[in-house]
């Protein structure tokens, strides 16, 4: 009988409002139960900083330009986590073995093998007293690969979980990624484009709300038809080849000049219609009926209800007894236990790795 590991996997998305935690029981295979999942806001400050911070980062020499910002930020994000660790700890009864360090991402860019998340493992490690597995996107980088998306081997131990094959797992966070397990039981995943980062930095631009609250912002606004033409016909131009994107890839300056509603409304459309292009492209694969959607971007109901108008049988994660808000802390907790025991974390068919790869730094106290 394999060896199971309690872990607690540390997941700050894309909207910067705080951290998901949540401890989890597996052997980083088949075996897998949720014990608690808990979420920490951000303290205003931190948010502030954060989102002024992650403005500026355009390059890859900025990531130089502002290192001393980076830096105190960092320390700031790593003091919140282990508070939060310290916290969650305390409520429950389990011994955790490891600690799933995802970090802030601040910047991607695969094509200079540069993914930045903020996030220090060996501070986090001596102030919790506990190992720290953190920057799994670096060994990815190191073999080829894009460094993201890295959540479709946890996908893979949910659908085996739910018993279901084909099946694609579409995650709207920041940026729309999608893994499909097929009926071999062999999976691919690729970032599909923006999920709710223009969405989000629209709202945080022109309002004083981090986001767009079930759409109702969207909902009272009308489509800017040239915009929302301009925008797809920019978004057809990137390269299909692409396996993973940076929120930076995605600009708000072509909604320029629209109302807060207006906006948001275009903007919205513009995700819902790189949903809807999948599911015409894939009709005859005969996919589109079993395909679950993850994510923040889920509980946007303007989003998901223009979704639906093409495709009513697709389904929450919430629908099969999980906390969709937790998924990905939950998949940082499972990549943990998988980087320990040296198991791969990565594929050929998920970030373009040049062979199945494990990654995330150990830091064991």
């Amino acid at each position: 009988m394999s060896k199971s590991y309690y872990s607690l996997g540390l997941m700050s998305g894309t909207s910067m409002d705080g951290v998901d935690a949540s401890i989890i029981q597996s052997d980083g295979e088949k075996k897998y139960k949720v014990i608690l999942d808990k979420y920490f806001e951000y303290p205003q400050g931190i948010y502030k900083d954060l989102s002024k911070l992650r403005d500026k980062i355009k390059n890859s020499l900025d990531l130089k330009k502002f290192s001393k910002e980076i830096k105190n930020i960092e320390k700031a994000i790593t003091l919140f986590h282990a508070k939060a660790v310290n916290q969650i700890i305390k409520k429950t009864k389990v011994n955790v073995n490891l600690l799933g360090f995802h970090g802030q991402t601040i910047y991607h860019n695969p094509k200079k093998k540069v993914s930045k998340q903020l996030g220090d493992g060996k501070l986090l490690s001596q102030l919790t007293k506990k190992t720290v597995v953190y920057n799994f996107r670096k060994n990815d980088l190191k073999n080829g690969g894009e460094g993201a998306p890295l959540t479709p081997i946890f996908h893979q131990m949910l659908e085996k979980r739910f018993n279901i094959k084909p099946v694609i797992f579409f995650n709207i966070g920041g940026i729309l990624n999608v893994t499909t397990i097929w009926d071999d039981g062999k999976m691919s995943a690729k970032d599909e484009g923006p999920g709710m980062c223009l969405i989000d930095k629209w709202i945080r631009t022109n309002s004083k709300k981090k986001y767009d609250t079930n759409g109702d912002i969207a909902k009272s606004g009308e489509v800017n038809k040239i915009i929302l033409d301009h925008y797809w016909n920019v978004f057809r131009a990137m390269s299909p080849d692409k396996k993973s994107y940076d929120t930076n890839d995605f600009d708000i300056a072509l909604a320029k000049g629209l109302s807060l509603e207006d906006g948001a409304a275009t903007l919205t459309h513009h995700t819902a219609n790189i949903l809807i292009a999948f599911f015409i492209a894939n009709k005859k694969l005969k996919l589109n009926e079993k395909i679950i959607l993850c994510g923040g971007g889920r509980k946007n109901k303007f989003l998901i209800n223009l979704v639906k108008k093409y495709n009513k049988k697709i389904k929450l994660i919430d629908d099969y007894d999980i906390d969709g808000d937790f998924i990905e802390s939950q998949a940082f907790a499972y990549l943990a236990i998988r980087s320990y025991l040296k198991l791969p974390i990565s594929f050929p068919e998920t970030t373009g790795v040049s062979r199945p790869t494990t990654g995330g730094i150990i830091i064991k106290y």
